[in-house]
């Protein structure tokens, strides 16, 4: 004979309390005595009662869960390779620990913004937080006209009407202009992809502090729209077979910047007598590589805080402003 199934109304039976009383006590309600909530939940321990936790989502005004987008679509065969978006990951799913809400973790499979709204509508989630930008500013915009919840990790345009968090991509750039510069270099190499609106801002900012230089320079640029160690490495080498080597490179990411170094060291030149270097987000491995790499710095565990500070904010129908988190430029060996 198949065991009976346990119901909140025989929980409340047994417990000898009221249904809307179970049903706060196994919820955390802060109204509920300590002594009543132990014996509910000793009752439901009992019996195998639990929560059915999608019906419970179904009732309440939010399922307390967010959707977290990576943006596979910018990688190599839609896999991610780069250790920044790991950490930001980590950061994000810790802020929301926090505060009690699940993660939900997806790719990026849906291409517009009705997609999104209709995972809202049929309360899925309550709302997305997208870890890259990528080229998706239009749909962005588009998601922010319907009033969909989301926030982005990414560079701030200016006249975006949806909320960024992310560092002063052109300040980060600056910096990195800055230090070459400071040591006259002539012949300089920008790695990334400026459809991306982070990668732009850097390359606005390298621009603006290479034309403070008093003497004649020239900036190149390898675009690239494969975000993969070996698909870097291979880039240098083939500009590398071309002409001279650049004795400045910024690029955009550590990842590409280690890449970068190998191609280099095939070629027999060496970080600061040869050429400067400065990678992008200070990855953990960024100071134990070797060279160690000198880079921006962006804090990834303070950058998640932010961007579930700032949904939780859109969430309750406030319009937080876009935020930055510090921007520093951490001299090493390169």
């Amino acid at each position: 004979m198949p065991k009976k199934i346990i119901t909140m109304d025989d929980v409340a039976r047994l417990a000898n309390v009221s249904k809307p009383t179970v049903s706060r006590a196994l919820g955390g309600h802060p109204n509920v005595k300590p002594k009543t909530r132990e014996k509910v939940l000793a009752v439901a321990r009992e019996h195998g009662y639990s929560v059915n936790r999608n019906a419970k989502k179904l009732r309440e005004k939010y399922t307390n869960t967010i959707a977290v987008i990576l943006d596979f679509s910018s990688h190599r065969k839609h896999r991610i390779t780069d250790p920044f978006i790991f950490e930001l990951l980590a950061g994000v799913s810790e802020a929301l620990s926090i505060r009690n809400q699940d993660l939900l973790l997806s790719p990026p499979t849906l291409s517009d913004a009705n997609s999104y709204k209709e995972l809202i509508n049929s309360r899925v989630v309550d709302g997305f937080i997208f870890l890259g930008q990528g080229s998706n500013d239009a749909m962005f915009r588009e998601l922010a006209k319907q009033g969909v919840p989301f926030v982005v990790w990414g560079g701030n345009s200016g006249d975006a009407n949806y909320c960024t968090v992310g560092s002063d991509n052109f300040l980060g750039g600056y910096l990195a202009g800055e230090r070459f510069v400071q040591h006259q270099k002539r012949n300089i190499l920008f790695v990334g992809n400026t459809e991306h609106t982070e990668l732009r801002l850097r390359r606005e900012g390298l621009e603006k502090a290479l034309a403070t230089a008093d003497y004649e320079y020239r900036l190149d640029e390898v675009q690239g729209h494969d975000f993969s160690f070996n698909a870097h490495y291979q880039s240098m080498m083939e500009l590398l077979s071309k002409q001279d080597a650049p004795d400045a490179i910024f690029a955009y990411s550590d990842t590409a910047a280690m890449a970068i170094i190998n191609a280099l060291n095939e070629h027999g030149l060496e970080p600061i007598k040869n050429y400067l270097l400065v990678g992008y987000n200070d990855i953990a491995q960024a100071s134990h590589f070797s060279p160690r790499l000198t880079t921006i710095r962006q804090d990834t565990f303070l950058a998640g805080a932010l961007l579930v500070e700032k949904f939780m904010a859109v969430l309750n129908d406030n319009a937080p402003i876009s935020s930055t988190i510090p921007t520093d430029l951490i001299v090493r060996s390169t």
